[in-house]
């Protein structure tokens, strides 16, 4: 079967979180996936691991661990949620994303077991859309045997389906409101279900976050033997805004990563301490005798964050003179880190227009009071997917805010509405993955057909 054919079926699937009306909601079972997974021969069992949980910050972190694991020579795996532009971004082996005949004859091997097992009663349900990808990438790093892969949980931990594994170690970045539908209604509660990714003895690699956060984190940990690694001696120097230094092993290394925002030095801190984790601790059972020790090598640190790729982050994008500034801020938290984080982009403090648009279940007034009062005007645009929000709840959200605002009847609307009131600033299009990817796709195209770049 074709790349064309798998893409259609994997569309054609039930929403991840929210049912199609008169369908009950779906119930997510570790159960039902390791029956699955079994069937498929365990991959999950044929590789290394370590898994990444948080609310904000997870999918950085775990793209600057990985870019630090590929520059020292390691096979990495980088496992992300959820995509911009093509679903193959999700699976990666060191810089290169998984081939299109790779992607499509593992999703039918997976589709097709999983197909069998539910009409021998083998299973009650298909799997979801990201049961499914995550079987897809565990047979893909099981097949290229991969030294270790990198996953980012998709959403919450405890009943994740990436948290099968047995991780060397797990990570959990900051945590916030955010799916309370859920996983609870308070931080304590998501934070629970975060640290359900941490195994008996094993080891937490975070930062001191909120004081309830920090109290279920350590809670779970002593619960369970678990020792907690703080990162914070990777953080840069206090008031540090662009390169700076840090101490890896002893040695000063310079930390230039191509994330910008205070918010990523966070993450990078992270990414680091568990390169330096695998370091101190010499896994032997994973890193080849070559290999021992290295990982933490303080050129292949400082390289391999200067090299990270995880576009949609504060990413500016110059096409036809005007400066676009993409961020997939898709919770106040996120919204947060793009108010602050544009005095680190170049120009970034200059912009007066915003393009926005979120997702149904997102508390979009809130997000809106914290980013819309920022510019002259917001453009508000709907967008291409199940759970987006409706242009009338965007309107009000910006009538709170009192901010001139204008609607386009799409994406490629609202950036050609953007272009004709930019002014000399920097045009901003942030509030969800979906709206980011879809500009990002057509201001690239853009770029081709003119011979533009991305910077």
């Amino acid at each position: 079967m074709s790349y064309a054919a798998a893409i259609d079926q994997l569309n054609a699937m039930a929403p991840e979180l929210y049912a199609r009306p008169g369908q009950p909601r779906r119930k997510f079972s570790l159960d039902e996936f390791r029956t699955l997974l079994a069937a498929l021969g365990n991959p999950h069992q044929r590789f290394r691991s370590v898994l990444i949980a948080g609310t904000n910050g997870k999918g950085s972190t775990a793209a600057t661990l990985a870019s630090i694991l590929t520059a020292s020579g390691a096979r990495a795996g980088l496992y992300t949620s959820p995509h911009l532009q093509s679903v193959n971004e999700r699976i990666r082996i060191g810089n290169s994303e998984i081939p299109d005949d790779a992607f499509a004859r593992l999703f039918f091997c997976v589709h097709d077991v999983a197909q069998q097992m539910v009409q021998d009663r083998r299973l009650p349900q298909h799997p979801s859309f990201f049961e499914i990808l995550t079987a897809l990438a565990f047979l893909y790093f099981a097949e290229e045997n991969v030294d270790l892969a990198v996953l980012e949980v998709g959403m919450g931990g405890r009943l994740d389906a990436t948290n099968v594994v047995e991780p060397l170690f797990s990570i959990i970045t900051d945590i916030s409101l955010d799916h309370t539908e859920w996983l609870g209604t308070t931080l304590a509660a998501i934070a629970r279900e975060k640290a359900g990714i941490l195994r008996q003895g094993s080891k937490l690699i975070t930062l001191p976050q909120l004081l309830e956060v920090n109290q279920v984190l350590n809670e779970a940990a002593v619960a369970l033997g678990a020792q907690v690694i703080d990162a914070s001696p990777f953080l840069p120097p206090s008031g540090e805004t662009g390169p700076y230094l840090v101490n890896a092993l002893g040695v000063p290394v310079k930390i230039d990563s191509p994330l910008t925002g205070a918010h990523q030095q966070r993450n990078i801190a992270l990414a680091i301490a568990a390169a330096v984790e695998m370091t101190e601790a010499d896994i032997e059972l994973f890193i080849p005798p070559g290999k021992r020790g290295i990982y933490a090598f303080p050129p292949f640190i400082a390289r391999g964050i200067r090299t990270t790729v995880w576009p949609g982050r504060l990413e500016r994008i110059e096409r036809g003179g005007i400066t676009w500034i993409l961020d997939v801020a898709h919770n106040p938290a996120g919204a947060w880190a793009v108010r602050y984080g544009l005095s680190d982009v170049p120009g970034g403090l200059e912009a007066k227009t915003l393009v926005f648009s979120c997702l149904r279940d997102k508390p979009i007034a809130e997000m809106a009071q914290i980013l819309f009062p920022l510019f002259k005007r917001v453009i508000l645009t709907p967008l291409h997917a199940a759970r987006a929000a409706a242009i009338e709840d965007l309107v009000a959200a910006a009538k709170l805010t009192q901010t001139p605002f204008l609607v386009a009847e799409s994406v490629a609307g609202a950036l050609r509405l953007a272009k004709q009131h930019a002014g000399s600033g920097p045009i901003v299009v942030s509030g969800s993955v979906y709206l980011v990817g879809e500009a990002r796709s057509l201001l690239l195209a853009e770029g081709a057909e003119s011979g533009g770049r991305a910077s």
